[in-house]
């Protein structure tokens, strides 16, 4: 338990005075599924997709105005991403292939996964290089960055039995080369971007429940970057127990959105006051703090109903007006006819 709260501290504090920004390439090869790129690559920049190739369009191309500011200046930039797109569709074409075999998997649909990347501290200068690949949803293979070894946590195989390069010197090789290069373009992107990557909007926060036996939920939406921490606290102390923690989602305008559950069960009405919400949002000084309070909760239920109002409502008029439908086919017919008795005919009426 004292792990998880020193690593939840961490990770406050790190939210909280974050001064480093990151490029990442997300690689995927698949093999088997139909309609859909062999392989797709994607460069974000501290959370934004800057730049985009696959194995149809097979040139690479900038997703973002500062980006092409970029390129228009490097020109060489593009033609750097367009070639290692076009070479690794073949490498991980092939590693899909070796893996199959390893696997022993003759059919179906697979798909190989790389994340690398490069963390520079603008302050300090230092730049650090990280790369891991999965492999049909599982963590494959992970790049030991101090001893410059590959590993591979979850298979009861070497590194060489997949088809990894185990000598020292070339993985050395390689990552500086790599770093070299792609630090150099982490700081042209950011210096280009720095208008879109500073870019700070707080959230709509919001405490909704379904019925009053519902767990609370506090909802944030609207925020930028998705840099951000949500969190229950109690008397001060922040809470770790009665709560459901949710991820930060994007939403369709580039803001995130997240929630947080807390159950309320236990809680007696008068130790509500003592509950709260806080967002923090990396880059902003102050917290946003939303008190737990019964005036503020927006529900779909009527105060003191077990029912809700929406669909009770449509019921009640659509009887309503069946009623008086029928109703006035009834004054109607009699005002012409007379009541018919049951198993009149018309004939005889008339």
């Amino acid at each position: 338990m004292m792990n998880v709260l020193f690593f939840l501290f961490l990770l406050r504090c790190h939210v909280a005075t974050t001064v480093t920004h990151s490029l990442k390439h997300r690689l995927t090869a698949s093999s088997a599924i139909q309609e859909f790129p062999e392989f797709v690559a994607t460069a974000v920049l501290d959370g934004v997709q800057i730049g985009y190739c696959d194995s149809n369009t097979k040139t690479a191309e900038a997703s973002v105005d500062f980006a092409k500011e970029v390129i228009k200046i490097n020109p060489d930039y593009l033609k750097l991403y367009t070639q290692d797109c076009l070479a690794l569709t073949q490498i991980f074409k092939a590693r899909i292939h070796n893996l199959k075999e390893v696997f022993k998997q003759t059919e179906g649909v697979h798909v190989l996964q790389r994340l690398n990347g490069w963390e520079w501290d603008d302050v300090t200068g230092k730049t650090v290089a990280f790369v891991r690949y999965g492999y049909d949803g599982e963590d494959l293979i992970t790049l030991d960055q101090q001893k410059m070894t590959w590993i591979a946590p979850k298979h009861h195989m070497s590194v060489r039995q997949l088809g990894w390069d185990t000598n020292t010197d070339h993985i050395r090789h390689d990552i500086d080369s790599f770093t070299a290069i792609f630090s150099m373009l982490l700081k042209t992107f950011v210096q280009h971007g720095a208008f879109v990557l500073q870019r700070i909007d707080l959230p709509s926060v919001s405490l909704l429940q379904k019925s009053p036996s519902s767990p609370v939920t506090c909802h944030a939406t609207g925020f930028y970057p998705d840099r951000a921490v949500m969190f229950w606290r109690k008397d001060g102390e922040e809470l770790f127990e009665s709560v459901d923690h949710g991820e930060i989602l994007p939403n369709n305008d580039g803001s995130f959105h997240i929630s947080e559950e807390l159950n309320i069960t236990s809680v007696k009405p008068e130790d509500w006051r003592r509950y709260e919400c806080v967002f923090q949002l990396s880059g902003v000084k102050d917290d946003i703090v939303t008190k737990l309070e019964e005036a503020a909760i927006r529900s779909n239920k009527v105060p003191g109903s077990g029912f809700p109002t929406g669909p009770v409502t449509g019921v009640l008029v659509g009887l309503l007006l069946l009623s008086v439908c029928i109703a006035g086919l009834l004054i109607w017919r009699k005002n012409k006819h007379g009541f018919k008795p049951a198993g009149e005919s018309e004939e005889s009426i008339n």
